[in-house]
């Protein structure tokens, strides 16, 4: 073993009483946290009510977790349905199983339906959350660390994922170490939050941009970490059903932003409210 070698976790959770808490759910719980919190502070700089946030928050989060476990039920039915499977465990979403497109799918449907309710831009409430995003995926994927579970292909690279034998995938069995993809997503989506802040304070990028550019950043490199994993899922054509999902959502993207940066320049200052807007967000030139 390596110095930078990766060990297997020494635990997927611990129990109080007769109730197991695993830590990939604590790990998704802090991700929330640190999304609604900093999604709060950028609502709230940008004229809106603290209170109100917090009930678009609560609602985000509980519609994007049914979405996320939709989509991961969905595109890979297969874990959950058919000979030898117990279907109820397609609500069981402490072990693990959460498609991040589902969540921001469904999850953007209702901040849309809640911008109208408000009657605010759709475009500014998603560019406050798309920083958090990125950061509550890096959180989540730290969670993924814990079930063992989204790692790549066998690797002896100094910085190689070692997996305990029970959790190798069919196949693999001789194969001890491998790519630990989970944390290249970690710190991808991890200084994607960074680099999507400083894009906002650098550009002055509003009226929806951000949240194009989340996309681009997360897709592109989702796309390459996708063709890393092992782990048994739908394919088409030999390539995975995410791989496809990155694609196609990064080359929209990328036509969405050239648009917008068109069609929609400027930035849009009192956004949520007529509260004078905090901290760094003062006028700029339409870029």
């Amino acid at each position: 073993m390596t110095p930078l070698q990766i060990p297997a976790p020494p635990a997927g959770g611990f129990f109080i009483g007769p109730v197991e808490i695993r830590y990939y759910a604590i790990c998704i719980l802090v991700g929330i946290f640190i999304a609604a919190w900093l999604s709060r502070r950028r609502f709230v700089q940008r004229g809106g009510d603290a209170d109100r946030f917090d009930t678009i928050a609560l609602i985000l989060v509980v519609v994007g977790i049914i979405g996320a476990r939709l989509y991961h039920v969905i595109t890979d039915y297969q874990l959950y349905f058919g000979p030898g499977r117990n279907p109820w465990q397609a609500f069981n979403i402490r072990s693990g199983g959460l498609g991040i497109w589902g969540g921001v799918m469904l999850g953007a449907f209702a901040a849309w339906l809640l911008a109208r309710r408000y009657r605010f831009s759709f475009g500014e409430l998603a560019d406050v959350i798309a920083p958090g995003l990125l950061f509550a995926q890096s959180l989540g994927r730290l969670g993924n660390w814990f079930n063992q579970e989204l790692f790549g292909r066998p690797t002896d690279l100094p910085w190689a994922l070692y997996v305990e034998p029970r959790y190798r995938p069919t196949g693999y069995e001789s194969y001890s170490t491998y790519h630990p993809t989970f944390l290249y997503e970690m710190v991808w989506t991890g200084l994607g939050g960074f680099v999507l802040l400083w894009v906002e304070r650098r550009f002055k990028l509003g009226r929806g941009k951000l949240f194009t550019c989340y996309v681009i950043w997360y897709t592109f490199g989702r796309f390459f970490i996708e063709s890393l994993r092992i782990d048994p899922v739908n394919q088409v054509g030999g390539w995975r059903v995410n791989s496809y999902v990155s694609l196609i959502l990064f080359a929209g993207a990328v036509a969405l932003l050239i648009w917008q940066l068109r069609r929609r320049p400027g930035y849009q200052l009192w956004s949520f409210g007529f509260a004078k807007p905090q901290g760094h967000l003062v006028p700029a030139r339409p870029r």
